[in-house]
């Protein structure tokens, strides 16, 4: 029997139950389909930052390095630690570390889900740059707490980092229908988004099969409400793609649904799957969480692993859960109520 070592990392808020949920989903999954998991648990979280002074240990990342992939809860905090330090203390080290460039996000409605649009028969996939752009971190603040104090945040954005992630829109493009639409801003920030338009469109001569279209963000997150259904894979930068898939979560009813991977598709490293919504501390240990989201993105994790049928079994019990009605409407149903009844659709 095949066994994959899984890291674990619950983290705060409502990242311990949704996690605990979606393990338990999909040990069942794979107990069914002839392979293990093998987790191991690590308490890194804003709490664990308060005791120990950093949000990981100083060798986490050569920890993680040994598991076949990463199954994150949420991270964050903002009244015990601030989200800047948090983030850049563990996520944002974690998917540069593991050259975990494109950050894939889902955008559907699930059967029985009502959006807040007319429209429901979009299915959008947003790939997001993950490792460089606007989340760069280079910068910095000089003249702290004077009236001369100036802050400076420096984008970058290398020809290796943009050419890899179109390419792999292009991919994904080319695997489903065909269509590929490429985020940037270009009319406004002549530098770095005129150059990523000209490394779309010298790409798009190696993928005649693909139509792109270039569209500034404002025009997509415009296009993403008026007619999503008329896009398919979505292509953008760091920053870009993160509003523009908070966009999404929004039409497919809610971040409760909006799944996620960061993935290394070179699999040199492992990859890190995790739901979109945060910790969420307004709602921690209520048990009210919706663990759709995270369910969905262990779907994603056993897909990269290889276990397509597995995942194909999650998906559809994650299905038959919202076409019962059950999590299809955000807080009407208990954390362990949805996760029985996708643990009971899985058979």
């Amino acid at each position: 029997m095949k066994t994959y070592k899984i890291a674990l990392l619950p983290g705060d808020g409502i990242g311990r139950d949704v996690t605990a949920a979606a393990w338990a989903v999909l040990e069942k999954a794979a107990q069914s389909n002839g392979f293990s998991l093998d987790a191991t648990s690590y308490p890194w979280s804003c709490d664990y930052y308060l005791e120990n002074g950093s949000m990981m240990p100083g060798d986490g990342i050569e920890t993680l390095r040994s598991f076949d992939a990463i199954l994150l809860g949420a991270i964050g905090w903002p009244r015990k630690v601030p989200d800047s330090v948090s983030l850049h203390g563990l996520l944002l080290p974690i998917r540069k570390a593991f050259v975990q460039y494109a950050n894939i996000r889902p955008h559907r409605l699930l059967p029985g889900v009502q959006g807040p649009l007319r429209a429901d028969g979009f299915d959008i996939l947003c790939i997001r740059e993950n490792t460089e752009g606007e989340y760069s971190g280079a910068g910095g603040r000089v003249h702290q707490g004077t009236d001369n104090e100036v802050a400076v945040e420096t984008s970058i954005f290398t020809r290796n980092g943009v050419e890899r992630i179109l390419r792999f829109g292009f991919e994904q493009a080319r695997a489903r229908s065909g269509k590929l639409a490429s985020v940037t801003k270009s009319n406004a920030q002549k530098y770095s988004m005129v150059f990523w338009d000209e490394i779309t469109q010298r790409l798009s001569a190696e993928y005649p099969d693909v139509e792109v279209t270039s569209y500034h963000i404002d025009a997509m997150a415009a296009r993403m409400v008026m007619a999503p259904d008329s896009l398919d894979v979505v292509v953008a930068s760091n920053l870009f793609g993160d509003i523009l898939t908070d966009l999404g979560a929004a039409i497919q009813g809610g971040l409760g649904f909006a799944a996620s991977a960061n993935i290394n598709p070179d699999r040199s490293a492992p990859s890190m799957f995790e739901p979109v919504h945060g910790s969420a501390p307004d709602i921690a240990d209520l048990g009210i969480a919706n663990p759709i989201a995270a369910i969905w993105s262990g779907a994603m994790m056993l897909e990269h692993l290889g276990e397509t049928a597995a995942a194909a079994k999650v998906m559809a019990a994650i299905e038959t859960t919202t076409a019962r009605g059950i999590g299809a409407i955000p807080g009407k149903d208990k954390t362990d109520a949805i996760t029985a009844s996708v643990l009971s659709a899985l058979g």
